[in-house]
């Protein structure tokens, strides 16, 4: 049988730590994992640390030249079974939400037929924020999935909801859909 594959989206969030277990999790349930970063990831965390946990290439430039002919977005969309974007940014959401393909995250979710799941990730008054509440709105419209956010600390050192929801709910989303 066929290892089913992920592209993890990591966008730039404080909680882009998480992405660490998310892979750790992913990879115990016999999950590849390719990472790709959006603009800006990585001044939360590092390609080298992403590369060594997944075992892959980490992808975050859509024009690094390539041996051979391929499109990497359109190659990135085709061969995962599922997206996941964890932490999805109030900026990743939104750009995604208003078809924003400016990176190659956002090129490879437009490109790709497959289930796009978001774990969202950003300070309360963010995620309360009517423009980003009326864009969750029409991408859940379209059938792209959320898990989270939960209520919790936040970076800013206050408790609300917008902490990225737990490691083992969004691993267990992915594990359903992936079946």
């Amino acid at each position: 049988m066929k290892r089913k594959k992920v592209l993890l989206g990591v966008s730039a969030s404080i909680a882009a730590y998480k992405a660490c277990d998310i892979i750790n999790r992913l990879k115990e349930n016999k999950v590849d994992v390719e990472v790709c970063m959006s603009r800006d990831a990585d001044q939360f965390i590092s390609e080298l640390t992403l590369r060594t946990l997944s075992g892959n290439r980490v992808y975050s430039n859509m024009f690094d030249l390539k041996p051979e002919w391929d499109p990497l977005h359109i190659s990135l969309a085709e061969r995962a079974d599922l997206i996941l974007i964890a932490p999805a940014s109030y900026d990743i959401i939104n750009k995604i939400a208003c078809g924003i393909s400016d990176d190659l995250l956002c090129c490879a979710v437009a490109s790709t037929k497959r289930q796009v799941i978001f774990a969202p990730a950003m300070n309360e008054a963010m995620y309360n924020n009517r423009i980003l509440q009326a864009n969750i709105t029409k991408l859940k419209s379209l059938g792209y999935e959320f898990v989270g956010p939960i209520k919790g600390k936040l970076a800013c050192g206050d408790t609300g909801i917008g902490h990225i929801a737990e490691v083992s709910d969004i691993v267990t989303r992915v594990k359903t859909l992936l079946k």
